[in-house]
């Protein structure tokens, strides 16, 4: 009866803004614009906050991580080489069906490096275990439990408004991922190694994250695995 329905009543899929690259650079100089403020003024909690964001922001983009991936994410679980790159195991991800646990990595970047801004954050909050991403009170305590994973839009969308990004209300946890995904389709990465990267089984999976406009990506060829 469902199936009926939806077949005399088709609807397309909501989905989330994704976040392009030129928006990426405005948050990030925003963040780190208000990070030297903090220092300048001796503001801890306004600096642990933006450098908290910061990672949370360049690591979710260029990992393609899932909000619930990021709020699982444990300073134990992460090796971090500033210039090199990153590795951290998932011990359950949402595509990890026999629960074997999941290993990504993440290469060190001129500009807009995760690695860097993750290792920013964890000596600005002091961390050696427990969960990566956490909640920051109005003093600039940080909890000892991560982040929730419903907490992720608003604080996303608050972040991307105060950094000047339109439309900061049709963002979501997912717009990471569908942004990176566009971003690696538009610069030549093909279905295959998109998905070994990002971590999806199928690509069913993956084609919903990528927008119509960016599956020919710039030279207009698409490539077909036989």
């Amino acid at each position: 009866m469902l199936r009926g329905i939806q077949a005399r009543h088709p609807a397309q899929e909501k989905q989330a803004r994704p976040l392009q690259l030129g928006q990426l650079r405005r948050i990030v100089s925003w963040l780190d614009a208000g990070i030297g403020d903090a220092v300048n003024q001796g503001n801890v909690d306004k600096r642990v906050r933006f450098a908290r964001d910061k990672a949370f922001v360049l690591l979710g983009f260029w990992r393609g991580f899932r909000g619930d991936e990021l709020t699982s994410l444990r300073v134990e679980h992460v090796q971090a080489v500033a210039g090199q790159g990153l590795v951290c195991f998932l011990p359950q991800t949402k595509a990890d069906h026999h629960n074997h646990g999941t290993t990504f990595k993440a290469p060190a970047l001129n500009i807009l490096c995760p690695v860097e801004a993750y290792l920013a954050w964890i000596e600005a909050a002091h961390q050696v275990d427990g969960p990566v991403f956490r909640a920051i009170d109005r003093w600039g305590h940080i909890a000892e439990k991560g982040l929730h994973v419903n907490s992720l839009v608003p604080l996303m969308r608050s972040l991307f408004a105060s950094a000047g990004i339109e439309y900061a209300e049709q963002y979501s946890s997912h717009s990471l991922r569908r942004g990176f995904a566009n971003w690696a389709t538009s610069n030549g990465w093909n279905l295959k190694t998109l998905m070994e990267y990002v971590g999806w089984k199928d690509a069913k999976s993956a084609m919903r994250y990528i927008d119509a406009m960016d599956l020919f990506g710039s030279n207009g060829v698409v490539q077909i695995g036989t």
